[in-house]
């Protein structure tokens, strides 16, 4: 078992290299080559179970692996990027966010016909485009500077908007369900924005000014990057669930706008571990639908 195992985890890293170097080659996005190796080896060949190769580490390692994911594109946020298009930026995030959530909701509550909270939850869920999208398909597709810059923002910060959102709506659906109250909706809210934004701030001004100062000697900065993401990550889920990916997202964007601050080695470290994490997501992913 542990032998076959070993061999589906090299596969799964060795297929989305693959993939990777076969839609460059073919200049389409990597993404669907990933999904569609993922179908062929999960559902279709019946090849890659991946409950049964990471059992209960299976979540863990989606969630951790998105986190590190999400400190990487928000490393590349710079707030001078969208200078001038901050607005474009916030409706995308705000009422983009808004209008799918509720298209979603409206075609799962009339066309499938769900329960409206159901419905609602679902669209929630379905907002989240994500830098594993949206990343991949700007490396593809190569618009100019500026879209690219807004989409790369949209893309990184609607992800914790979502799981946010996401959160909401299955209080609220608690709520009406049982005796708790509408304060708890609100009090979950704030919580989830006070721990993940006030650790974002603190980690990454903290992690900032101990690289500005070569606190952290060369050699180990990508490995205090990486150990920090996680543990960061970690500590705000245990605190407020939900609010790990906020976290990370604020971290890192806080330390990609500090001055005199060289973050080119750990952003060159993070975006190769950040293919690896990627390809091997929608692999995964795809091959437990």
């Amino acid at each position: 078992m542990q032998g076959s195992n070993l061999l589906i985890i090299s596969g799964i890293l060795a297929a989305g290299f693959a993939c990777q170097w076969a839609a460059w080659r073919l200049k389409v996005p990597s993404i669907l080559l990933l999904l569609t190796t993922g179908v062929l080896v999960g559902p279709v060949l019946g090849i890659l179970d991946p409950d049964a190769v990471f059992g209960d580490l299976l979540e863990p390692f989606v969630s951790l692996s998105v986190a590190v994911i999400l400190y990487e594109g928000s490393l590349t946020l710079k707030l001078a990027d969208i200078r001038g298009h901050g607005g474009v930026v916030r409706n995308l995030v705000t009422v983009g966010v808004s209008i799918t959530w509720c298209a979603a909701t409206g075609a799962a509550h009339y066309f499938l016909g769900w329960d409206i909270y159901l419905a609602a939850l679902f669209g929630a869920i379905v907002t989240v485009s994500g830098p594993t999208v949206i990343i991949p398909l700007l490396r593809t597709i190569r618009p100019k500077r500026s879209l690219a810059s807004i989409l790369r923002w949209e893309g990184i910060l609607v992800d914790p908007v979502g799981a946010i959102l996401a959160v909401l709506v299955f209080n609220f659906i608690v709520v009406r369900q049982t005796t708790a109250t509408t304060d708890q909706l609100f009090t979950t809210f704030g919580a989830i924005l006070a721990a993940g934004a006030g650790l974002g701030i603190l980690a990454g001004h903290g992690f900032g000014i101990a690289l500005r100062r070569h606190w952290v000697p060369d050699y180990l900065r990508d490995y205090a990057a990486l150990a920090l993401v996680i543990l960061v990550f970690a500590v705000a889920e245990a605190i407020e669930h939900e609010s790990g990916l906020l976290a990370v997202t604020v971290m890192g964007v806080w330390q990609a706008n500090m001055r005199n601050l060289d973050l080119d080695d750990i952003l060159d470290f993070k975006e190769s571990l950040t293919l690896v994490l990627v390809a091997g997501l929608f692999i995964i992913l795809a091959a437990r639908s």
